[in-house]
């Protein structure tokens, strides 16, 4: 199997069955036992280091914070090891964010993820998210 063909399997497995809430105790199935997850964001870029067993946690943590949410691919790009993926994710605002409580609403928020893939595990990612554009969204639900 080429490093393309096996990066798109891991990646496409892993949004199917872990990042949309399905099954998110698979995440040791995709994820290397220690993942750097660099946080994108014009403010404040950080990376943080995540085992399979945290990053289940954060999918845990979204499902709460949004309900039993959508995730739709749009767009899926692949090279050798990296796999660029763009995303939304629609839920419902099941708990309080950024200050705003919970009204129930649908909101969108939009992706764009580069997920690095080797011996068959995701070893890295680099995760951009429109977090301006969900503050936008909670701000005109509270009004």
């Amino acid at each position: 199997m080429t490093d393309a063909e096996d990066t798109r399997r891991v990646v496409k497995s892993f949004l199917e069955e872990v990042r949309s809430g399905r099954s998110p105790e698979r995440a040791g199935e995709f994820m290397a036992p220690r993942v750097l997850a660099h946080q994108v964001q014009s403010e404040d870029p950080r990376t943080v280091e995540r085992s399979p067993d945290d990053y289940a946690g954060h999918v845990r943590e979204m499902t709460e914070t949004w309900g039993a949410f959508a995730l739709e691919v749009e767009e899926f790009i692949v090279e050798g090891k990296r796999a660029h993926v763009r995303f939304s994710q629609n839920g419902h605002h099941m708990a309080t964010v950024e200050g705003y409580l919970p009204t129930r609403n649908n909101v969108q928020q939009i992706n764009s993820v580069v997920y690095e893939v080797e011996d068959g595990l995701i070893t890295q990612y680099w995760m951009h998210i429109d977090r301006a554009g969900v503050v936008s969204q909670l701000a005109r639900a509270s009004i």
